[in-house]
């Protein structure tokens, strides 16, 4: 299973994004996803994931209400739509799978990973 996400850009403060990751590989579509960001100087942290159905998802504390997470299994791609954007939300944002069948969302243990795109806010 490849990952390639896209979608970010540069956005003005209150304003929105919506990223993409396409997944290549039948597999892909019943593992759990998530979405993880790297601002600079920061480890990398866990923003939402979602299980293969879509019917547990979790999100971290301070995205929560803002960003919401969903899937198209038939398209194998996974979305972060993010409102409300705000500076402290710049980063590159990273999708990942995590190669299990069944389950909720997790927040750790992923062990497939796409390439970053690059979230950037201006107040």
């Amino acid at each position: 299973v490849q990952l390639q996400a896209s979608g970010g850009g540069l956005v003005q403060a209150g304003g929105s994004l919506r990223l993409s990751c396409a997944a290549s590989g039948r597999a892909g579509s019943h593992y759990p996803k998530g979405w993880f960001r790297q601002a600079p100087g920061k480890e990398r942290e866990f923003v939402a994931g979602i299980n293969w159905s879509g019917s547990s998802i979790g999100y971290t504390d301070s995205v929560k209400g803002r960003f919401t997470i969903s899937r198209d299994n038939a398209q194998n791609t996974v979305y972060l739509q993010m409102n409300s954007l705000r500076p402290e939300d710049t980063a590159v944002y990273y999708c990942a799978a995590r190669g299990v069948i069944g389950g909720g969302y997790y927040s750790t243990g992923y062990d497939i990973w796409g390439q970053g795109t690059q979230v950037t806010v201006s107040s």
